[in-house]
């Protein structure tokens, strides 16, 4: 080997190094910071305490008149309690982020984490509720009687196959909007990221051929979202732990979301593992185990022209970034915040939440999923979109009122909201609440009430 070729693998080792230690940061930060805040939210008044004679007020005997007229007509409680913004995280901790089913308490961080993105980032009151059952009948029937105190569910890190039934049960029977973030939220955010994604190639989102890697309850919405917004489900190859999915793969009648996606795609009948579905393929949308190693440098080498790779894994990806692109891919996006192109639900749920929680909606439709996408893929300039950046950070928060906004219009076009509110009005409303709530973290942290935590990492 010449001397320079030596040279430039030595340094292509030593940039993989720093790579690899950089994503291991987060975990080491994480075990240094959980326990210096024991916890990540809490719960502090809204309404004026000027001395303890308000409580007369707030609580006993003035309240009495606020229950009474509540009782006279149930839907006040939207106006005079916080129901209007509050969301229950709700989880079983059967499929926790990439560690399976590590149970309720190992799931608490999460959700408590889930609540603190939507009250940053959304301006929603959300809390994390881990249930002590595995049972789908319990599961739904909590929900249930959980819904006077709230105005919306997340379900979050509930496995597979019992979150489907779960879901579609949950939404047609409650009065509240039940949404599955594993479900809705990464398919929302995966086709905002597609639709820029395929921007950048020069390709037509009918036309091209997906291979999807995982077949879980994710990658089966990301499916059944990018169907309905214009992918040809004959140029779609799914493959799960025993190959590719197809018209013979009886194994999956028991599954029927499975299924239905096994009869409905894969035209061409292509037979094989990861390797085959991914052969000629334009995109490969990755949801499936943690990685690396799970794709491979060579099938990437295998695929058509400017492959569009996303690897979304958690909490590492199927194939490392930089290997991706080394193999010839165009685009690759992760689920990571240290690598760019980060599929992060974190960019569609809280908004999504804030709309549909300020016009009353009773529902998030499937359509109202492709709103946001669309919303969010446009939140980035045609002339600005570059193949590391198809989509906006969290740091970009006036994408979140405009999700709202967006959301909230096409609930109300769609019949499925009580408060019929303007697009003005619902951003404006969102926008304020937003602010509202990072100028409390803010001022939170520059009084000490939030304490540093500089000396700990």
């Amino acid at each position: 080997m010449l001397e320079w070729e030596n040279n430039v693998t030595e340094q292509k080792k030593v940039n993989e190094k720093k790579l690899l230690k950089a994503s291991q940061e987060p975990s080491r930060i994480a075990r240094k910071l959980h326990p210096f805040y024991r916890g990540k939210i809490e719960i502090v008044p809204k309404c004026r305490v000027k001395s303890l004679d308000d409580f007369s007020i707030w609580y006993s005997p003035g309240v009495a008149a606020v229950c009474t007229d509540i009782y006279k007509n149930p839907e006040l409680v939207y106006e005079y309690t916080n129901k209007w913004n509050s969301v229950a995280v709700v989880s079983d901790g059967t499929r926790v982020l990439g560690l399976g089913d590590i149970g309720p308490e190992a799931g608490m961080p999460v959700m408590e984490g889930k609540a603190l993105l939507y009250k940053y980032l959304g301006g929603v009151d959300a809390y994390p509720i881990c249930l002590e059952t595995k049972d789908e009948k319990e599961i739904i029937q909590t929900v249930k009687i959980l819904q006077p105190s709230f105005g919306g569910v997340n379900l979050e890190d509930i496995s597979q196959p019992k979150c489907f039934p779960i879901l579609n049960t949950l939404r047609k029977e409650c009065r509240i909007p039940v949404w599955h973030d594993d479900q809705q939220g990464t398919a929302l955010v995966t086709l905002a990221g597609f639709i820029n994604a395929l921007k950048v190639v020069g390709k037509k989102i009918g036309k091209v051929k997906i291979a999807m890697v995982g077949a879980g309850a994710a990658n089966i919405c990301i499916a059944r979202l990018l169907i309905l917004y214009g992918a040809n489900p004959a140029n779609i190859i799914m493959s799960d732990i025993n190959g590719t999915l197809h018209k013979e793969r009886f194994d999956l009648k028991n599954s029927p979301e499975q299924w239905l996606l096994a009869v409905d795609t894969n035209a061409n009948d292509v037979r094989g593992r990861i390797k085959e579905a991914m052969e000629n393929a334009d995109a490969v949308i990755a949801l499936s185990a943690p990685g690396p190693g799970v794709i491979k440098k060579e099938w990437i080498q295998a695929m058509g022209k400017n492959p569009i790779v996303f690897a979304c894994a958690n909490p590492t990806p199927e194939i490392w970034p930089w290997e991706a692109k080394e193999a010839g891919a165009a685009v690759v996006a992760t689920g990571r915040s240290d690598f760019a192109n980060q599929v992060n639900n974190s960019l569609g749920f809280p908004g999504v939440f804030r709309g549909a929680l300020d016009v009353r909606a009773s529902t998030i439709t499937d359509t109202m999923c492709i709103t946001a996408a669309t919303e969010l893929a446009s939140c980035i300039d045609d002339s600005n979109i570059r193949p590391d950046k198809i989509l906006p950070t969290m740091n970009d928060w006036e994408i979140f009122p405009k999700v709202a906004a967006a959301i909230g219009i096409k609930a109300l076009k769609e019949k499925v909201a009580a408060k019929k509110l303007s697009y003005d009005k619902i951003y404006d409303d969102a926008k304020t609440i937003i602010k509202r709530s990072r100028a409390i973290t803010k001022t939170m942290m520059e009084k000490g009430y939030i304490k540093s935590a500089k000396d700990k990492i």
